[in-house]
C-alpha cells in the first residue's frame, strides 16, 4: 500500500531551522574563504578546510534537521548510523574540493563550472544517501524528473556559493550571499523530498524503529557545536568581520594600525607634537 508522508510533522519549526542552520554554515564558510584570500600567508590551507567544513556542516544538519519532521504515517523511521556518519563526510568532502579548486584557482568560468558541477553532485550525492540511511517497513522510490530538477538545483547552488566565495569580500554582502545560500540549499532539499513515494509492507508493521529524534539529535550536537566554535573563530579574528578593506587602509587615511603591527604611515622623521 501507498504510505501516507508528511514531510512537516512539526509546522514549520523544523523547516526554519534547518534553514538557519544552512545560512549559518554558509556564513561561516563564506568569511573564513574570504579570509584565507585576504592574507593568503597566514595559513591559507587551514582557513578553506575550515570554510568548507563549515559549509559542509551547515548542509547536512539542514538535512537532518529538516528530516525530524520527515513521517509515513503507517511506519515508524530510523536511520542508519554508518551512513549517516558516511553521508556527512560525504558532504565536507565535496564541499572540501570545490572550495580548495576555487580558493587556489580562482573563479573562472571553466574552473568554477567544474567545482561547482563536483560539489553540486557532492551535495546531492549527501541528500540522496541520508535518504537511503532510512529504516522503515517500506521502500522508497523517487519521481526521476524531480530527482534531476534536485540535482540541477544543488550544482546551480554550488557553483553560485562558490562564485560568492572568491569574489565577495565585504561582510554584509557576505550575510547576503548566506541567506540566499539557505534559500537554494533548503529549495534542493524540499524538492528532493518532493520525489519521495513510500510504498509500505503490509497494513500493519510489527517492525519498531527508534524515534527519528532519538537518533538524529544526538548526532547532530557534534555538528552543531563545531559551527558553535568556528563563529567564535569569525567573532575574534577582525580581518574576517571587518574585510580586507576596513582592515587594511590605504596609506595616508591617517587611521591607526592594530595594536602590535606597524603603522601604514610612513615614518617622516617629523615630531607630532607641537611647541
Amino acid at each position: 500500500m501507498e504510505g501516507t508522508i508528511d514531510g512537516f510533522r512539526y509546522g514549520v519549526v523544523t523547516p526554519v531551522a534547518a534553514y538557519v542552520m544552512a545560512c549559518l554554515g554558509g556564513a561561516l564558510g563564506l568569511r573564513c574563504i574570504v579570509r584565507s584570500l585576504i592574507n593568503g600567508h597566514a595559513w591559507k590551507p587551514g582557513w578553506l578546510a575550515l570554510g568548507a567544513v563549515s559549509i559542509g556542516c551547515g548542509i547536512w544538519t539542514m538535512h537532518f534537521i529538516a528530516m525530524i519532521g520527515f513521517q509515513v504515517e503507517e511506519t515508524r523511521i530510523g536511520y542508519h548510523v554508518g551512513l549517516t556518519v558516511l553521508s556527512l563526510v560525504v558532504a565536507v568532502v565535496v564541499v572540501g574540493i570545490g572550495v580548495f579548486v576555487v580558493g587556489y584557482r580562482g573563479a573562472g568560468g571553466a574552473v568554477l563550472c567544474l567545482a561547482g558541477s563536483v560539489t553540486g553532485i557532492g551535495v546531492a550525492t549527501m541528500h540522496y544517501l541520508g535518504m537511503a540511511a532510512m529504516q522503515l517497513n517500506g521502500s522508497i522510490t523517487y519521481d526521476p524528473a524531480a530527482v534531476a530538477l534536485s540535482v540541477l538545483i544543488a550544482i546551480v547552488a554550488a557553483t553560485a556559493a562558490l562564485w560568492a566565495a572568491v569574489t565577495i569580500r565585504g561582510f554584509v554582502t557576505s550575510l547576503g550571499a548566506s541567506l540566499v545560500m539557505g534559500v537554494a540549499v533548503s529549495g534542493m532539499h524540499y524538492t528532493a523530498m518532493a520525489a519521495v513515494s513510500v510504498h509500505v509492507h503490509g497494513t500493519t508493521s510489527s517492525w519498531a524503529g527508534d524515534n527519528p529524534t532519538s537518533l538524529l539529535l544526538p548526532m547532530l550536537i557534534g555538528p552543531i557545536v563545531f559551527l558553535v566554535l568556528a563563529g567564535v573563530v569569525v567573532m575574534f579574528d577582525p580581518l574576517l568581520v571587518l574585510g580586507d578593506g576596513e582592515w587594511n587602509p590605504p596609506a595616508g587615511t591617517g587611521r591607526a594600525a592594530p595594536a602590535g603591527e606597524p603603522s601604514p604611515r610612513k615614518a617622516t622623521g617629523r615630531s607630532w607634537s607641537r611647541g
